[in-house]
């Protein structure tokens, strides 16, 4: 995967897409503009990585779907939805989008995520840093520093979102005194990460809110797929419905050259490159991601043309005539499908017939899974008795 990586690097090194480092920050306008990085972190744990992927850089709109997250898991997904909506709002990320009701159009754009830091719970902007800093550390799996002097010049050249937040001020989407909102999401913006913690956080979402290296639980699995849902429609300022179409993972980029993307239930990707497109995204992450997606068929609205199969074998007791059939792995739809038709299309189940299912190496059973194998213990019909052999609890 090292290998497969680098080789992604150079094609798109070779490729040299344009770009510009951001100097509307004044110290990022000083990074190497030549650093160029890749990693990748499996929801199993397993981290992989090439070129430039422990340099640091200031995480900037990479925090914004974590603190997002972080302001679900405290308030719930309906209160915070009334104060920032969850549309795509074709405008740049720092453009003025607020919707009918006053919300910021979502919390992915500069004007919904100053609102969404305000909505973490603090007595003050420093406490509620200090709660953001701990949370988005949790998703690293590491504590994560501070670069003052990034944090300084952000916060002495940030006119435009002062306005954004004075606007959401006046239409009661924020709630706190502006400085207690700026201040800590200037700081939040300046957090230093290298491509392998960003990897990391993606992996995090991927695995439905736990850490894969630390193992803890960060955020709940339904927060996870807000978070994904939202990043898959607006993580990539206006060119998000083209990165729907062309790469089809949840992503979100930062102007520090960062980006983070998901694979939900395979992995997390970050890569770090400083020159940005003229949308505000590293052109050569846009590129490499593109790439990984067409190789590695990282597309999620991309499924093989034949389903893969959660029927390990099936057994037959030739004394009592009782049919096992053993499942493996994740149980979805399809497979509980499958499992029905095979149990009526073996030739060996007849009327008062008993058939085990034995879920003990099954590893998930998705609910309408659930819900299918309990009204198959209940009538399965033709006669038929069934029993399921559940030693992990799958069937809750």
């Amino acid at each position: 995967m090292n290998a497969a990586l680098a080789r992604v690097l150079d094609d798109v090194r070779r490729s040299d897409p344009p770009g510009a480092v951001a100097d509307y920050i004044p110290q990022l306008a000083h990074v190497d503009p030549d650093r160029f990085g890749i990693a990748t972190v499996s929801v199993a744990g397993h981290s992989y990585g090439a070129g430039d992927h422990r340099t640091p850089f200031t995480i900037q709109s990479i925090s914004k779907p974590f603190v997002y997250a972080l302001a679900l898991q405290t308030l719930g997904i309906e209160a915070v939805g009334e104060r920032i909506g969850v549309e795509p709002s074709g405008e740049a990320f720092n453009g003025i989008s607020f919707d009918a009701q006053g919300r910021p159009e979502n919390p992915l754009i500069n004007a919904g995520a100053i609102v969404c830091t305000s909505l973490i719970p603090a007595a003050d902007g420093a406490e509620r840093f200090a709660a953001i800093r701990a949370g988005l550390s949790r998703f690293a799996g590491r504590e994560l520093e501070l670069d003052d002097a990034v944090y300084l010049s952000e916060a002495a050249t940030g006119f435009r979102n002062l306005a954004l937040a004075a606007l959401a001020r006046s239409t009661d989407a924020l709630r706190t005194t502006v400085e207690d909102a700026l201040d800590p999401y200037f700081r939040q913006c300046s957090l230093l990460v290298d491509a392998h913690d960003v990897a990391v956080m993606g992996a995090t979402l991927a695995s439905g809110g736990v850490n894969p290296v630390t193992g803890e639980r960060v955020i709940s699995e339904p927060v996870a797929r807000q978070v994904l849902s939202v990043m898959a429609g607006c993580g990539m300022y206006d060119r998000s419905g083209a990165w729907l179409c062309t790469v089809g993972i949840p992503a979100k980029s930062g102007v520090g050259g960062g980006i983070v993307a998901a694979s939900p239930g395979e992995y997390g990707i970050g890569v770090f490159s400083p020159p940005l497109d003229d949308a505000g995204n590293s052109s050569r992450g846009v590129a490499a991601l593109q790439q990984l997606s067409d190789e590695f068929g990282l597309h999620m609205l991309s499924r093989p043309l034949t389903a893969v199969t959660a029927l390990a074998g099936i057994d037959v007791d030739p004394a009592s005539g009782r049919v096992t059939l053993r499942l493996r792995g994740e149980v979805d739809f399809v497979a509980t499908e499958q499992l029905v038709h095979e149990i009526l299309s073996t030739g060996q189940v007849r009327i008062g017939t008993a058939v085990t299912v034995d879920l003990t190496n099954a590893t998930r059973l998705a609910p309408v899974a659930r819900y299918l194998l309990t009204q198959m213990q209940h009538d399965l019909g033709y006669g038929v008795r069934v029993e399921i052999l559940d030693p992990s609890g799958l069937l809750g």
